[in-house]
């Protein structure tokens, strides 16, 4: 908690008075020279400055006591004078705990903009500082903020006022990361000065909507109370709404607390199945057993996600749907879902994700040259480069690499040409990015922020390209593939997926194209050249990625092959 860090504030001020007390104290056998009145006058000062440290570890503690009293007003108060004295002795730790503890009375009395206000203060201030502790706790407190405003979405599904509802979801959704691409694309440097962008409404959602000429399909799961047996129980239960490029919206609600199996373990048994190819079959008599039609996971998240809104979804198989999944929806692998016939999502529809509409948004400010062709533009290929840490070489992605550079113009850099240094000055320049190579998912600097890409190394580097060297990038790149495997995978937070794919955004590439799963050479590869050739027909990535699918789907048939890939952002 905050208040701990200002204990140990408060045990550096100890420190330091007894050092205020042995310098006044030998000050006093000097002569009074104009050196040592300086002298004097210096620790006066430091004498003054730790008296109001003092005060303002005496009125925090105050305000702590009528916090937990419930005295909220009043603790209110207290705090706002803490923040003016720490605020003119400069103490950043200070500052920080104080804002988060105002943050919290904000969050007690359900003023949940005022909370998040304060707790984003803080954040920035504990990131500055590089107080790990701190950041750890506020991102807790703002995940409570979210989760309450969940029950509030509820409380006005209850209201009938479903479009308000949708709303309140937007607000809660990647909040951290909408902040932080807006700050990225601020020509102000000082994030202090910053003012977070507003949520959007739901006329500014419709636009975005149009927009993008797409229909928006955004899930949120909200804990209800329920007895059972006598105890209360939280159960989840699933919201969809959809929003069309005409401006509709329509909303669902779908109950998931019968389900026999927790959603999060559905979703990871999806995977597990396909991995497994032949696993966790439906027996279906006449049928072998082996077929991947019958997987029966795919099957029942096809039932819970897609079943109740099939409906309001387009019939055109080239018009766009974007999912804003949430939690471990963003790991549902949606273009293998099944229907009951056993056709796959992918067969009827093009689909893109994205953590929030917000950020749909803000990608397609950062869109350059849409529309020039894929073959002209200046291009960045790399396969197979020599690996770092004894990582298998991959001589299907250098085939890969190579194939796709003649169709890009350009070269293909493999082996130990691929160096991190070069790769990271590259990227900067080019408008494609296509990296084939291996994804790790290790937290390699112990920063919080998982996820590298394996290059050659070199006496400048160790050829792990991390998501957070690519954080502190400034890239120009329309399009950034990463045909490697788990790159769009991460740690799941209540802010969405910290990982690779937000590190690109963020850095400034408003498409990326990552893997949810570990893929294989030759079917990837095959994927790969047909969605540059698509591309090379149809600017539109969506629709490209789609069809490459398909392409691939008729020789490798299985799922795992060709369903790994995920478009994130923009289509065009």
């Amino acid at each position: 908690m905050h208040h701990l860090s200002f204990a140990l504030l408060k045990n550096r001020l100890h420190r330091f008075t007894l050092l205020t007390a042995t310098v006044l104290v030998s000050l006093t056998a000097i002569p009074l020279t104009e050196t040592n009145l300086g002298m004097v006058t210096a620790s006066a000062q430091a004498q003054t400055t730790q008296n109001r440290k003092d005060e303002a570890l005496r009125l925090y503690q105050v305000g702590e006591e009528q916090y937990k009293q419930s005295q909220f007003g009043e603790a209110l108060e207290t705090f706002q004078q803490v923040l003016v004295i720490v605020r003119e002795i400069g103490e950043r730790q200070g500052e920080g705990a104080t804002l988060a503890y105002i943050g919290k009375v904000y969050l007690y009395l359900g003023q949940y903009a005022k909370a998040l206000e304060f707790f984003q203060q803080a954040l920035a201030i504990d990131k500055q500082i590089g107080d790990k502790a701190a950041e750890g706790t506020i991102l807790n407190n703002i995940g409570g903020v979210y989760d309450n405003l969940g029950q509030y979405a509820k409380a006005l599904v209850a209201q009938n006022k479903n479009n308000t509802a949708l709303e309140i979801a937007e607000r809660g959704r990647a909040r951290a990361f909408v902040e932080l691409l807006a700050s990225k694309r601020s020509p102000n440097p000082n994030i202090q000065q910053i003012k977070p962008p507003t949520p959007p409404n739901i006329k500014q959602i419709q636009q975005i909507a149009q927009q993008q000429k797409a229909t928006l399909v955004e899930y949120s799961m909200i804990y209800a109370p329920f007895q059972v047996q006598g105890k209360q129980e939280w159960h989840p239960q699933l919201y969809i709404w959809v929003v069309k490029p005409t401006g509709e919206v329509a909303f669902k609600q779908v109950d998931i607390k019968s389900l026999d199996t927790p959603l999060a373990d559905l979703v990871a048994k999806s995977h597990t199945s396909i991995r497994a190819r032949s696993a966790d079959v439906a027996a279906v008599p006449g049928e072998a057993s082996a077929n991947p039609r019958r997987k029966k996971p795919l099957q029942q998240l096809h039932q819970i996600l897609i079943q109740p809104i099939a409906s309001e979804l387009p019939q055109d198989s080239n018009a766009r749907i974007i999912f804003i999944p949430q939690a471990e929806l963003f790991f549902v692998p949606f273009p293998a879902l099944q229907d009951a016939s056993g056709k796959y999502l992918i067969e009827k529809h093009t689909i893109l994700t994205a953590p929030a509409i917000q950020v749909l948004e803000l990608t397609h400010k950062q869109k350059i040259n849409k529309r020039k062709a894929i073959e002209n533009r200046p291009a960045l290929v790399v396969g197979n480069p020599t690996m770092p840490q004894q990582l298998s070489p991959l001589p299907g992605a250098e085939q890969e690499a190579l194939e796709i550079a003649k169709m890009l113009n350009t070269k293909a850099l493999t082996g130990s040409k691929a160096t991190e240094t070069t790769v990271k000055q590259l990227m900067q320049t080019v408008d494609v990015v296509h990296l084939a190579t291996h994804g790790l998912l290790d937290d390699f600097k112990g920063l919080g922020v998982p996820g590298a890409i394996a290059l050659a190394p070199s006496g400048q580097d160790d050829g792990l390209l991390t998501s957070g060297e690519i954080f502190d990038m400034k890239l120009n790149a329309d399009l950034v593939v990463l045909s490697a495997c788990d790159t769009g995978r991460g740690d799941i937070k209540s802010d969405g997926v910290i990982g690779l794919s937000r590190s690109l955004i963020t850095a400034g590439a408003p498409s990326i194209i990552v893997s949810l799963w570990a893929v294989s050479d030759d079917s990837t590869a095959m994927l790969m050249t047909e969605f540059y050739q698509n591309l090379r027909r149809n600017p539109d990535k969506g629709v490209a990625l789609r069809n490459a699918m398909l392409s691939t789907m008729k020789k490798h048939y299985h799922p795992r092959e060709w369903a790994a890939f995920t478009l994130i952002g923009e289509a065009e």
